[in-house]
This record gives structure tokens, sequence and C-alpha cells, in this order.
């Protein structure tokens, strides 16, 4: 079941959430979505009704620009404001939230668990983007290294913006940080065609990795 709720960010500005699964539990999930496309994508769809139909709450939302038809991503402040009032949302039904976010979405939460002092229950990284587009040095990230709480980072194997050979350095400097490489698959997570991998195929390994990694929280 997916309910659909209006989440309001900032006086009279609300954005439009998703939330799939139970309506209230012990544990929720937090998605965000990436720069490039919203919740209504199909890898943000497809991640939504397999993270909400395994048993867990799972919300995806979307950022002022996409609700407002835009492109370009807002500043980082205003992206911070919006996730911040959907995190606060899931927590009025869950007891713990996860705060999981595909590229930009992580970056985004990441800051928020940092910088917010939100009482999130766990982190995990779609695609970190460590490198910004047209960028050859990675971003600071020390602000990660002050989160102690465990964070899960599944990047793909040829990811240009967050290759896994300098992620791994971010899980070393976290305190309870893990890193996951999955063979053959970019920023984005496809799949070279001669994998036979299609996007379902990979969506079902994201869940999967993702609900363990929650399931062993407990």
């Amino acid at each position: 079941m997916t309910r659909r709720l209006r989440i309001e960010w900032s006086p009279g500005s609300k954005v439009t959430g998703l939330l799939t699964g139970p309506g209230e539990g012990p544990i929720g999930i937090l998605l965000a979505h990436g720069a490039g496309a919203g919740q209504l994508h199909p890898f943000m769809a497809g991640l939504r009704r397999r993270l909400g139909g395994a048993g867990v709450a799972t919300m995806t939302f979307d950022y002022p620009y996409v609700e407002a038809g835009r492109r370009a991503p807002d500043r980082l402040g205003r992206l911070l404001e919006c996730h911040a009032a959907a995190f606060e949302r899931l927590a009025e039904r869950v007891d713990a939230v996860v705060v999981v976010g595909k590229s930009m979405g992580g970056r985004v939460g990441g800051h928020l668990v940092a910088e917010a002092d939100l009482d999130a229950t766990a982190m995990v990284f779609l695609g970190y983007p460590l490198v910004a587009l047209g960028k050859t040095e990675p971003r600071d990230v020390t602000h990660l290294s002050a989160c102690h709480i465990p964070m899960l980072f599944i990047q793909g194997e040829r990811d240009r913006l967050g290759p896994p050979e300098l992620v791994r350095q971010i899980v070393l400097d976290a305190p309870e940080a893990t890193l996951e490489v999955v063979p053959d698959a970019d920023h984005g997570f496809a799949m070279p065609k001669r994998t036979g991998l299609g996007r379902d195929d990979v969506l079902d390994l994201l869940a999967a990795k993702t609900m363990r990694f929650v399931e062993e929280l407990h």
C-alpha cells in the first residue's frame, strides 16, 4: 500500500511524499532521490516498492526544485530544510529512521545527520558522489567521520563520481562504516549488457543489501 503525503518544509511551502509499506512501525527508511530525477523515477519507485514490500515503512519525497518542475537542484541549505522536514514527518510514524539516499540525496542526508544532529539510526549511501561532476578532487567529507552511527556505502565498481578506492578512505575514517562494491555497475548502477543483469535485477540486489543492513541494526 502506498500513501501520498504532503510535507511542509517551510511556511506555506510543501512537497509530495510517498510512503509504501506499513504506516508505522519500529523502523522506517527515508529514501532521497538524486539530482537528475525525482521520486517517480523507475529506480526510486522500484526501490521504494521493494523495501516497503519487505515490511519496512519506506518514504520517498521530492526536493522543492522537482516539485516545482525545475531541473537545476536547489542550493544545499534549501535541500537540507526539505530533507529535515521529510525526516520529521516519517519520524512521527516510526520509532527509528534510517536515512538512505541515491547520489545527491545521500550526500544531503549525510550533511543533515552530521550537522543538524537529527536522531537517525543509520545511513545508507547508494553511489556516494564523492567527486563532483566535472571535477577531479574529492569533496570534503570530514563531517561524515563525526557520525557515530552505522553507515553503509554501496558503490558501483565503475562509478566515476564515487570510485570505490576513494570511498574506501571515508570508510576507514568513519567509526562504523562499511563499503560494498557492486561489480560492473556504474554511478547509476547500470550494468553492461554482457552481465545479463537488467534494472529489476539491480534493484533486487540493492534492496537485499539495504534490508540486510537494516535487519542487522536490531
